[in-house]
Protein backbone atom coordinates (compact mmCIF):
# COMPACT_ATOMS: atom_id res chain seq x y z
CA UNK A 1 0.00 0.00 0.00
CA UNK A 2 3.03 2.35 1.02
CA UNK A 3 4.79 1.71 -2.11
CA UNK A 4 1.89 2.25 -3.97
CA UNK A 5 1.03 5.20 -2.72
CA UNK A 6 4.72 6.94 -3.30
CA UNK A 7 4.97 5.89 -7.08
CA UNK A 8 0.65 7.31 -7.45
CA UNK A 9 2.18 10.77 -5.61
CA UNK A 10 5.30 10.97 -8.16
CA UNK A 11 3.16 9.99 -11.12
CA UNK A 12 0.49 12.39 -9.91
CA UNK A 13 3.42 15.45 -10.06
CA UNK A 14 4.39 14.51 -13.37
CA UNK A 15 0.84 14.71 -15.51
CA UNK A 16 -2.86 15.88 -15.53
CA UNK A 17 -5.91 14.83 -15.21
CA UNK A 18 -8.58 16.47 -17.26
CA UNK A 19 -12.89 16.50 -17.76
CA UNK A 20 -15.02 16.49 -14.84
CA UNK A 21 -13.61 14.39 -11.79
CA UNK A 22 -17.65 15.17 -9.75
CA UNK A 23 -19.27 13.07 -12.29
CA UNK A 24 -16.54 11.01 -14.12
CA UNK A 25 -17.72 12.59 -17.37
CA UNK A 26 -14.33 13.32 -19.68
CA UNK A 27 -11.58 12.02 -17.60
CA UNK A 28 -8.48 11.48 -19.66
CA UNK A 29 -6.70 8.81 -17.77
CA UNK A 30 -4.26 8.16 -21.31
CA UNK A 31 -0.22 8.80 -19.36
CA UNK A 32 1.51 11.70 -20.90
CA UNK A 33 3.88 9.28 -22.96
CA UNK A 34 0.22 7.86 -24.64
CA UNK A 35 -0.74 11.21 -25.64
CA UNK A 36 2.26 12.34 -26.90
CA UNK A 37 2.87 8.87 -29.08
CA UNK A 38 -0.59 9.46 -30.13
CA UNK A 39 0.30 12.85 -31.44
CA UNK A 40 3.35 11.48 -32.85
CA UNK A 41 1.94 8.72 -34.52
CA UNK A 42 -1.97 10.32 -35.61
CA UNK A 43 -2.13 9.09 -38.82
CA UNK A 44 -1.82 5.48 -37.92
CA UNK A 45 -3.77 6.02 -34.62
CA UNK A 46 -1.90 3.27 -32.88
CA UNK A 47 -0.72 4.29 -29.58
CA UNK A 48 1.72 3.52 -27.84
CA UNK A 49 1.64 1.69 -24.50
CA UNK A 50 4.05 2.64 -21.74
CA UNK A 51 5.47 -0.32 -20.58
CA UNK A 52 5.52 1.12 -16.98
CA UNK A 53 1.86 0.30 -14.79
CA UNK A 54 2.76 3.75 -13.04
CA UNK A 55 1.56 5.53 -16.18
CA UNK A 56 -1.79 3.85 -16.14
CA UNK A 57 -3.01 4.71 -12.35
CA UNK A 58 -4.88 7.04 -10.99
CA UNK A 59 -6.44 7.66 -7.99
CA UNK A 60 -10.17 6.40 -7.43
CA UNK A 61 -11.02 8.62 -4.65
CA UNK A 62 -9.91 11.56 -7.05
CA UNK A 63 -11.35 10.62 -10.22
CA UNK A 64 -15.01 8.79 -8.62
CA UNK A 65 -17.65 10.76 -7.13
CA UNK A 66 -17.62 10.54 -3.60
CA UNK A 67 -20.39 8.48 -2.94
CA UNK A 68 -19.45 5.89 -5.21
CA UNK A 69 -15.64 5.52 -3.95
CA UNK A 70 -17.33 5.27 -0.75
CA UNK A 71 -20.09 2.57 -1.70
CA UNK A 72 -16.66 0.61 -2.87
CA UNK A 73 -14.98 0.60 0.46
CA UNK A 74 -17.99 -0.50 2.14
CA UNK A 75 -17.21 -3.76 0.68
CA UNK A 76 -13.63 -3.96 2.41
CA UNK A 77 -13.36 -5.79 5.33
CA UNK A 78 -12.68 -3.77 8.52
CA UNK A 79 -8.81 -4.53 8.93
CA UNK A 80 -8.64 -3.18 4.86
CA UNK A 81 -10.67 -0.37 5.44
CA UNK A 82 -8.51 0.98 8.14
CA UNK A 83 -5.35 0.77 6.29
CA UNK A 84 -7.62 2.65 3.40
CA UNK A 85 -7.56 5.60 5.95
CA UNK A 86 -3.97 5.75 5.51
CA UNK A 87 -3.59 6.64 1.79
CA UNK A 88 -4.81 9.83 1.84
CA UNK A 89 -6.66 12.79 3.18
CA UNK A 90 -9.78 11.90 0.36
CA UNK A 91 -9.28 8.04 1.59
CA UNK A 92 -9.79 8.83 5.17
CA UNK A 93 -12.50 10.91 4.62
CA UNK A 94 -14.28 8.34 2.43
CA UNK A 95 -12.86 5.27 4.78
CA UNK A 96 -14.11 6.67 7.59
CA UNK A 97 -17.47 7.77 6.79
CA UNK A 98 -20.15 6.24 9.28
CA UNK A 99 -22.36 4.94 6.89
CA UNK A 100 -19.37 2.82 5.42
CA UNK A 101 -18.43 1.62 9.39
CA UNK A 102 -22.39 0.69 10.06
CA UNK A 103 -22.50 -1.79 7.17
CA UNK A 104 -19.03 -2.63 8.30
CA UNK A 105 -20.36 -3.49 11.40
CA UNK A 106 -23.82 -5.22 10.97
CA UNK A 107 -21.80 -7.62 8.13
CA UNK A 108 -19.26 -8.58 11.49
CA UNK A 109 -21.69 -8.60 14.02
CA UNK A 110 -25.38 -8.72 12.86
CA UNK A 111 -27.55 -11.80 13.71
CA UNK A 112 -27.55 -14.66 10.83
CA UNK A 113 -31.18 -14.97 9.42
CA UNK A 114 -32.98 -17.49 10.17
CA UNK A 115 -36.30 -18.45 9.25
CA UNK A 116 -38.34 -18.15 12.57
CA UNK A 117 -41.87 -19.94 12.89
CA UNK A 118 -44.76 -17.77 13.33
CA UNK A 119 -45.98 -17.24 16.33
CA UNK A 120 -42.28 -17.18 17.87
CA UNK A 121 -42.09 -16.04 21.51
CA UNK A 122 -40.83 -12.06 22.25
CA UNK A 123 -38.84 -12.35 24.71
CA UNK A 124 -35.16 -11.96 24.39
CA UNK A 125 -32.36 -13.03 26.66
CA UNK A 126 -29.76 -10.20 27.39
CA UNK A 127 -28.85 -7.82 24.74
CA UNK A 128 -27.96 -8.15 20.93
CA UNK A 129 -25.19 -6.12 21.06
CA UNK A 130 -26.27 -3.89 18.17
CA UNK A 131 -26.55 -0.14 19.21
CA UNK A 132 -29.53 1.54 18.00
CA UNK A 133 -29.67 4.06 15.01
CA UNK A 134 -30.17 7.33 16.64
CA UNK A 135 -28.13 10.09 14.93
CA UNK A 136 -24.69 10.67 15.56
CA UNK A 137 -24.09 7.22 16.16
CA UNK A 138 -19.99 6.25 15.98
CA UNK A 139 -20.18 2.78 14.28
CA UNK A 140 -16.14 2.77 14.29
CA UNK A 141 -15.82 2.89 17.97
CA UNK A 142 -18.83 0.34 18.30
CA UNK A 143 -16.75 -2.29 15.84
CA UNK A 144 -13.85 -1.66 18.13
CA UNK A 145 -15.66 -2.28 21.12
CA UNK A 146 -17.36 -5.67 19.69
CA UNK A 147 -13.82 -6.98 18.55
CA UNK A 148 -12.27 -6.07 22.15
CA UNK A 149 -15.23 -7.57 23.71
CA UNK A 150 -14.79 -10.71 21.65
CA UNK A 151 -10.83 -10.95 22.78
CA UNK A 152 -11.89 -10.59 26.20
CA UNK A 153 -14.25 -14.08 25.71
CA UNK A 154 -11.11 -15.54 24.53
CA UNK A 155 -9.30 -14.61 27.11
CA UNK A 156 -11.67 -15.39 29.97
CA UNK A 157 -11.29 -11.88 31.26
CA UNK A 158 -14.52 -11.10 32.55
CA UNK A 159 -15.97 -9.53 35.86
CA UNK A 160 -17.89 -11.94 38.47
CA UNK A 161 -20.93 -9.87 40.15
CA UNK A 162 -22.54 -11.47 42.80
CA UNK A 163 -26.27 -10.76 43.50
CA UNK A 164 -26.75 -11.58 47.57
CA UNK A 165 -30.58 -11.15 48.79
CA UNK A 166 -32.24 -15.06 47.84
CA UNK A 167 -32.46 -17.15 51.27
CA UNK A 168 -32.01 -20.64 49.74
CA UNK A 169 -31.04 -22.27 45.94
CA UNK A 170 -31.95 -20.10 43.14
CA UNK A 171 -33.22 -22.11 40.15
CA UNK A 172 -33.69 -20.32 37.11
CA UNK A 173 -32.65 -16.84 35.58
CA UNK A 174 -33.90 -14.61 32.77
CA UNK A 175 -32.83 -11.36 31.90
CA UNK A 176 -32.64 -8.32 29.69
CA UNK A 177 -30.78 -4.88 29.22
CA UNK A 178 -32.82 -3.21 32.39
CA UNK A 179 -33.31 -6.44 34.35
CA UNK A 180 -32.99 -9.42 35.79
CA UNK A 181 -35.27 -12.03 37.16
CA UNK A 182 -34.54 -14.99 39.26
CA UNK A 183 -36.59 -17.45 41.06
CA UNK A 184 -35.46 -19.65 44.06
CA UNK A 185 -36.23 -22.32 46.34
CA UNK A 186 -37.00 -19.35 49.20
CA UNK A 187 -40.37 -19.12 47.21
CA UNK A 188 -39.64 -15.88 45.82
CA UNK A 189 -38.74 -14.22 42.53
CA UNK A 190 -36.60 -11.01 42.39
CA UNK A 191 -36.22 -8.75 40.22
CA UNK A 192 -32.48 -6.71 40.17
CA UNK A 193 -31.40 -3.57 37.76
CA UNK A 194 -29.09 -4.81 35.85
CA UNK A 195 -27.60 -2.29 35.66
CA UNK A 196 -26.57 -1.10 39.15
CA UNK A 197 -27.33 -5.05 40.21
CA UNK A 198 -29.60 -3.18 42.92
CA UNK A 199 -32.95 -5.70 44.38
CA UNK A 200 -35.85 -3.55 43.28
CA UNK A 201 -38.81 -6.00 44.02
CA UNK A 202 -39.03 -9.48 45.76
CA UNK A 203 -42.67 -11.31 44.46
CA UNK A 204 -43.96 -13.69 47.12
CA UNK A 205 -43.17 -14.83 50.40
CA UNK A 206 -40.30 -16.08 52.05
CA UNK A 207 -39.75 -19.48 52.98
CA UNK A 208 -38.04 -18.18 55.74
CA UNK A 209 -37.30 -15.16 58.00
CA UNK A 210 -34.34 -14.70 57.47
CA UNK A 211 -31.31 -15.98 55.39
CA UNK A 212 -28.98 -18.93 55.13
CA UNK A 213 -25.42 -17.24 54.56
CA UNK A 214 -23.53 -18.41 51.57
CA UNK A 215 -20.09 -20.10 52.16
CA UNK A 216 -17.30 -18.15 51.09
CA UNK A 217 -15.65 -18.10 47.95
CA UNK A 218 -12.18 -20.16 47.26
CA UNK A 219 -9.86 -19.76 44.91
CA UNK A 220 -9.07 -22.56 42.75
CA UNK A 221 -6.85 -23.31 39.85
CA UNK A 222 -8.35 -21.35 36.41
CA UNK A 223 -9.33 -17.95 34.81
CA UNK A 224 -10.31 -15.98 37.85
CA UNK A 225 -12.44 -12.73 37.80
CA UNK A 226 -10.26 -9.66 37.26
CA UNK A 227 -12.70 -7.95 39.58
CA UNK A 228 -15.48 -9.42 42.51
CA UNK A 229 -18.40 -7.25 43.24
CA UNK A 230 -21.07 -7.87 45.71
CA UNK A 231 -24.56 -6.25 46.46
CA UNK A 232 -24.74 -8.02 50.10
CA UNK A 233 -24.09 -4.56 51.39
CA UNK A 234 -27.11 -3.30 49.86
CA UNK A 235 -30.27 -2.50 52.21
CA UNK A 236 -32.76 -4.19 51.87
CA UNK A 237 -35.45 -1.38 52.22
CA UNK A 238 -33.63 -1.51 48.49
CA UNK A 239 -36.01 -4.34 47.56
CA UNK A 240 -39.47 -4.32 49.04
CA UNK A 241 -40.80 -7.43 49.37
CA UNK A 242 -44.62 -7.20 47.70
CA UNK A 243 -47.14 -10.25 49.01
CA UNK A 244 -49.71 -10.82 45.95
CA UNK A 245 -52.94 -12.20 46.45
CA UNK A 246 -51.68 -15.17 44.43
CA UNK A 247 -48.22 -16.57 45.13
CA UNK A 248 -46.00 -19.55 45.42
CA UNK A 249 -46.19 -21.92 48.49
CA UNK A 250 -43.24 -23.83 47.08
CA UNK A 251 -39.76 -23.38 45.05
CA UNK A 252 -39.78 -21.28 42.17
CA UNK A 253 -38.46 -23.63 39.66
CA UNK A 254 -38.46 -21.96 36.47
CA UNK A 255 -39.88 -18.62 35.04
CA UNK A 256 -40.17 -16.93 31.07
CA UNK A 257 -41.26 -13.47 30.74
CA UNK A 258 -41.98 -11.44 27.56
CA UNK A 259 -42.74 -7.81 27.04
CA UNK A 260 -46.14 -8.79 28.92
CA UNK A 261 -46.57 -11.22 31.05
CA UNK A 262 -44.31 -13.73 33.42
CA UNK A 263 -45.27 -17.45 33.92
CA UNK A 264 -43.39 -19.12 36.90
CA UNK A 265 -43.90 -22.94 37.90
CA UNK A 266 -43.12 -24.51 41.28
CA UNK A 267 -42.89 -27.23 43.05
CA UNK A 268 -46.49 -26.50 44.73
CA UNK A 269 -47.64 -27.95 41.15
CA UNK A 270 -49.04 -25.02 40.01
CA UNK A 271 -48.39 -22.31 37.16
CA UNK A 272 -48.80 -18.75 37.87
CA UNK A 273 -49.22 -16.23 35.01
CA UNK A 274 -48.19 -12.35 36.22
CA UNK A 275 -48.78 -9.32 34.69
CA UNK A 276 -45.84 -7.08 33.81
CA UNK A 277 -47.56 -4.12 32.64
CA UNK A 278 -50.13 -3.79 35.99
CA UNK A 279 -47.35 -3.72 38.00
CA UNK A 280 -46.31 -7.46 38.18
CA UNK A 281 -49.88 -8.56 38.99
CA UNK A 282 -50.75 -12.17 39.76
CA UNK A 283 -53.72 -12.82 37.06
CA UNK A 284 -54.07 -17.11 36.99
CA UNK A 285 -53.04 -19.90 38.82
CA UNK A 286 -53.16 -23.24 36.26
CA UNK A 287 -52.57 -26.08 38.11
CA UNK A 288 -52.11 -29.40 35.12
CA UNK A 289 -49.44 -31.05 37.09
CA UNK A 290 -49.51 -33.42 39.95
CA UNK A 291 -45.85 -33.02 40.74
CA UNK A 292 -43.31 -30.02 41.14
CA UNK A 293 -43.15 -27.92 37.23
CA UNK A 294 -39.70 -28.02 36.03
CA UNK A 295 -39.75 -26.02 33.09
CA UNK A 296 -41.88 -24.12 31.14
CA UNK A 297 -41.97 -22.15 27.69
CA UNK A 298 -44.77 -19.89 26.01
CA UNK A 299 -44.79 -18.36 22.55
CA UNK A 300 -47.45 -15.50 21.44
CA UNK A 301 -50.33 -18.34 21.36
CA UNK A 302 -49.79 -21.62 23.74
CA UNK A 303 -47.74 -22.02 26.71
CA UNK A 304 -45.80 -25.40 27.55
CA UNK A 305 -44.88 -26.97 30.87
CA UNK A 306 -43.36 -29.98 32.15
CA UNK A 307 -43.29 -32.07 35.36
CA UNK A 308 -41.59 -34.54 37.51
CA UNK A 309 -44.72 -36.33 37.17
CA UNK A 310 -43.71 -37.30 33.22
CA UNK A 311 -46.01 -35.46 31.01
CA UNK A 312 -45.97 -32.22 29.03
CA UNK A 313 -48.88 -29.74 28.87
CA UNK A 314 -50.08 -27.80 26.39
CA UNK A 315 -52.03 -24.98 26.99
CA UNK A 316 -53.43 -21.51 25.86
CA UNK A 317 -51.63 -18.55 26.92
CA UNK A 318 -55.37 -15.79 26.87
CA UNK A 319 -57.59 -18.28 28.46
CA UNK A 320 -55.62 -21.18 30.01
CA UNK A 321 -57.23 -24.05 29.18
CA UNK A 322 -55.46 -26.47 28.74
CA UNK A 323 -55.12 -28.37 24.95
CA UNK A 324 -53.26 -31.28 24.74
CA UNK A 325 -51.61 -33.64 27.20
CA UNK A 326 -48.20 -35.15 25.90
CA UNK A 327 -47.36 -38.68 27.66
CA UNK A 328 -44.73 -40.98 26.51
CA UNK A 329 -41.81 -40.20 29.03
CA UNK A 330 -40.87 -42.79 31.44
CA UNK A 331 -39.24 -40.65 34.11
CA UNK A 332 -39.56 -36.70 34.81
CA UNK A 333 -39.55 -34.23 32.20
CA UNK A 334 -36.62 -31.40 33.17
CA UNK A 335 -37.10 -29.55 30.24
CA UNK A 336 -39.21 -27.89 27.41
CA UNK A 337 -38.57 -25.90 24.50
CA UNK A 338 -41.70 -24.34 21.94
CA UNK A 339 -41.13 -23.68 18.00
CA UNK A 340 -44.13 -22.50 16.49
CA UNK A 341 -46.13 -25.98 16.25
CA UNK A 342 -42.75 -27.92 17.80
CA UNK A 343 -42.22 -28.54 21.13
CA UNK A 344 -39.21 -30.97 21.91
CA UNK A 345 -38.60 -32.08 25.86
CA UNK A 346 -35.80 -33.67 27.75
CA UNK A 347 -36.17 -36.48 30.62
CA UNK A 348 -34.49 -38.38 33.43
CA UNK A 349 -35.99 -41.43 31.31
CA UNK A 350 -32.50 -40.76 29.00
CA UNK A 351 -34.49 -39.45 26.00
CA UNK A 352 -35.31 -36.02 24.03
CA UNK A 353 -38.81 -35.96 22.16
CA UNK A 354 -40.11 -33.98 19.78
CA UNK A 355 -43.50 -33.26 19.36
CA UNK A 356 -46.63 -31.77 17.02
CA UNK A 357 -48.63 -29.74 19.03
CA UNK A 358 -51.83 -29.51 16.43
CA UNK A 359 -52.03 -33.71 16.75
CA UNK A 360 -50.18 -33.86 20.27
CA UNK A 361 -48.38 -37.08 19.25
CA UNK A 362 -44.01 -37.46 19.23
CA UNK A 363 -42.73 -36.77 15.80
CA UNK A 364 -38.97 -37.94 16.86
CA UNK A 365 -37.06 -39.06 19.85
CA UNK A 366 -33.34 -38.17 20.68
CA UNK A 367 -31.60 -40.63 22.66
CA UNK A 368 -28.53 -40.11 24.91
CA UNK A 369 -26.05 -42.35 25.14
CA UNK A 370 -26.20 -42.80 28.85
CA UNK A 371 -28.36 -42.34 31.54
CA UNK A 372 -30.98 -39.60 31.75
CA UNK A 373 -30.99 -35.92 30.12
CA UNK A 374 -31.65 -32.64 32.15
CA UNK A 375 -31.70 -29.83 30.10
CA UNK A 376 -32.63 -29.13 25.85
CA UNK A 377 -32.34 -26.31 23.47
CA UNK A 378 -33.91 -25.66 20.58
CA UNK A 379 -33.01 -23.21 17.94
CA UNK A 380 -34.77 -20.56 16.02
CA UNK A 381 -35.30 -21.93 12.95
CA UNK A 382 -36.38 -25.51 14.69
CA UNK A 383 -33.10 -27.70 12.95
CA UNK A 384 -31.05 -28.11 15.53
CA UNK A 385 -31.58 -29.55 19.29
CA UNK A 386 -28.91 -29.20 21.84
CA UNK A 387 -29.61 -31.84 25.09
CA UNK A 388 -27.20 -32.60 28.05
CA UNK A 389 -27.29 -34.35 31.08
CA UNK A 390 -26.19 -37.25 33.57
CA UNK A 391 -23.28 -38.25 31.16
CA UNK A 392 -21.68 -35.20 31.37
CA UNK A 393 -22.41 -34.41 27.30
CA UNK A 394 -23.88 -31.96 25.52
CA UNK A 395 -25.24 -33.75 22.09
CA UNK A 396 -26.33 -31.42 19.69
CA UNK A 397 -29.00 -32.90 17.13
CA UNK A 398 -29.99 -32.24 13.35
CA UNK A 399 -34.00 -31.93 13.92
CA UNK A 400 -34.84 -33.21 10.77
CA UNK A 401 -33.28 -36.30 10.58
CA UNK A 402 -32.59 -37.02 14.27
CA UNK A 403 -28.69 -37.49 13.21
CA UNK A 404 -26.57 -36.73 15.90
CA UNK A 405 -23.80 -33.92 14.64
CA UNK A 406 -21.70 -33.45 17.41
CA UNK A 407 -20.91 -34.39 21.01
CA UNK A 408 -19.40 -31.13 23.27
CA UNK A 409 -17.17 -32.87 26.44
CA UNK A 410 -15.69 -30.77 28.89
CA UNK A 411 -17.96 -31.35 32.11
CA UNK A 412 -16.93 -33.91 34.86
CA UNK A 413 -20.67 -34.05 36.06
CA UNK A 414 -24.17 -33.60 35.54
CA UNK A 415 -24.83 -31.12 32.78
CA UNK A 416 -27.95 -29.17 34.47
CA UNK A 417 -28.54 -25.79 32.20
CA UNK A 418 -27.71 -25.22 28.41
CA UNK A 419 -28.59 -21.92 26.46
CA UNK A 420 -28.38 -21.37 23.02
CA UNK A 421 -27.14 -17.72 21.60
CA UNK A 422 -27.83 -18.15 18.27
CA UNK A 423 -26.65 -14.89 17.21
CA UNK A 424 -23.38 -15.08 18.29
CA UNK A 425 -22.72 -18.95 17.85
CA UNK A 426 -22.33 -19.69 21.43
CA UNK A 427 -24.10 -22.35 23.58
CA UNK A 428 -23.21 -22.16 27.53
CA UNK A 429 -23.62 -24.86 29.62
CA UNK A 430 -24.04 -25.18 33.98
CA UNK A 431 -22.69 -27.91 35.78
CA UNK A 432 -22.63 -29.81 39.38
CA UNK A 433 -18.72 -29.90 39.01
CA UNK A 434 -19.70 -25.74 39.69
CA UNK A 435 -18.17 -25.09 36.63
CA UNK A 436 -19.62 -22.43 33.01
CA UNK A 437 -18.86 -23.53 30.01
CA UNK A 438 -19.88 -21.96 26.78
CA UNK A 439 -18.79 -23.39 23.25
CA UNK A 440 -18.26 -22.61 19.80
CA UNK A 441 -21.59 -23.62 18.22
CA UNK A 442 -20.07 -23.69 14.41
CA UNK A 443 -16.42 -25.61 15.60
CA UNK A 444 -17.15 -27.46 18.84
CA UNK A 445 -14.37 -25.81 20.47
CA UNK A 446 -14.79 -24.60 23.97
CA UNK A 447 -14.22 -20.52 24.81
CA UNK A 448 -15.35 -20.13 28.49
CA UNK A 449 -13.96 -22.56 30.98
CA UNK A 450 -15.10 -20.89 34.47
CA UNK A 451 -15.02 -23.38 37.53
CA UNK A 452 -15.94 -22.81 41.18
CA UNK A 453 -16.81 -18.88 40.51
CA UNK A 454 -19.89 -20.30 42.85
CA UNK A 455 -19.06 -22.49 45.99
CA UNK A 456 -21.47 -25.11 44.28
CA UNK A 457 -23.58 -26.62 41.90
CA UNK A 458 -24.77 -24.31 38.58
CA UNK A 459 -28.56 -24.54 38.51
CA UNK A 460 -28.94 -22.26 35.64
CA UNK A 461 -26.79 -20.32 32.93
CA UNK A 462 -27.85 -17.64 30.59
CA UNK A 463 -26.16 -15.79 28.15
CA UNK A 464 -25.91 -12.80 25.95
CA UNK A 465 -23.02 -10.28 24.25
CA UNK A 466 -21.29 -9.47 26.97
CA UNK A 467 -22.09 -11.25 30.00
CA UNK A 468 -23.12 -15.02 31.23
CA UNK A 469 -25.65 -14.60 34.12
CA UNK A 470 -25.22 -18.94 36.55
CA UNK A 471 -27.14 -19.31 39.60
CA UNK A 472 -26.12 -21.69 41.71
CA UNK A 473 -27.36 -24.24 44.84
CA UNK A 474 -25.36 -21.85 47.03
CA UNK A 475 -27.85 -18.82 46.72
CA UNK A 476 -25.88 -16.93 45.21
CA UNK A 477 -26.63 -15.62 41.51
CA UNK A 478 -23.70 -14.22 39.38
CA UNK A 479 -22.96 -12.21 36.87
CA UNK A 480 -20.06 -12.80 34.63
CA UNK A 481 -19.92 -9.39 32.73
CA UNK A 482 -17.08 -9.67 30.20
CA UNK A 483 -17.74 -6.25 29.19
CA UNK A 484 -16.97 -4.43 32.62
CA UNK A 485 -15.25 -1.29 32.78
CA UNK A 486 -15.03 -2.11 28.88
CA UNK A 487 -14.90 1.91 27.47
CA UNK A 488 -17.29 2.63 25.27
CA UNK A 489 -19.42 -0.82 26.21
CA UNK A 490 -22.93 1.33 26.71
CA UNK A 491 -22.64 2.15 22.69
CA UNK A 492 -23.73 -1.37 22.50
CA UNK A 493 -26.71 -1.29 24.37
CA UNK A 494 -30.00 -0.83 22.42
CA UNK A 495 -31.71 1.82 25.20
CA UNK A 496 -27.72 3.17 26.50
CA UNK A 497 -28.37 4.76 30.16
CA UNK A 498 -27.04 8.52 29.69
CA UNK A 499 -26.45 9.29 33.78
CA UNK A 500 -22.97 7.22 33.38
CA UNK A 501 -21.60 9.18 36.14
CA UNK A 502 -24.24 8.34 38.35
CA UNK A 503 -24.59 4.94 37.50
CA UNK A 504 -20.82 4.86 38.51
CA UNK A 505 -21.68 6.29 41.80
CA UNK A 506 -24.13 3.26 42.68
CA UNK A 507 -21.60 0.69 41.18
CA UNK A 508 -19.14 2.27 43.99
CA UNK A 509 -21.51 0.72 46.24
CA UNK A 510 -20.85 -2.63 45.25
CA UNK A 511 -17.05 -3.07 45.53
CA UNK A 512 -15.60 -5.45 48.04
CA UNK A 513 -12.54 -7.13 48.40
CA UNK A 514 -11.79 -10.39 46.62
Amino acid sequence: MLDYLRKYKKDRRERKVRGDTESGVGIDTRSVDMESSMARRGSLLVPYYSQDPADYWSDPACELPKELFTQILSYLDAPSLISSELVSWRWYASASDPLVWKQIFHSDFRPKTQTIPENSPDFQIGGRGMGNTRPGQDWKRMWKVRKALHQRWTDNHAAAIYLEGHYDSVYCVQFDEDKILTGSRDRTIRIWDARTYRCTRILGVPAKSHPTPSPPLTANPGPRPFVRLSSQRLKMELSPQVKPPLYHVGSILCLQYDDDIMITGSSDCTCIVWDIKADWKPIRRVRYHKAGVLDICFDKKHVVSCSKDTSVCLWDRQTGEQIHRLSGHRGPVNAVQLRGNLAVSASGDGVAKLWNLVSGSCVKEFPSKERGMACVEFSLDSLTIFAGGNDQVIYQFDASTGELLREFRGHSDLVRSLHLDSANGRVVSGSYDTSVRAFDIRTGNSIVELTAWTTSWILSAKLDYRRIIATSQDGRVVVIDFGYQLPGIELLEQHPRLDMDSLSDELALLKVNG
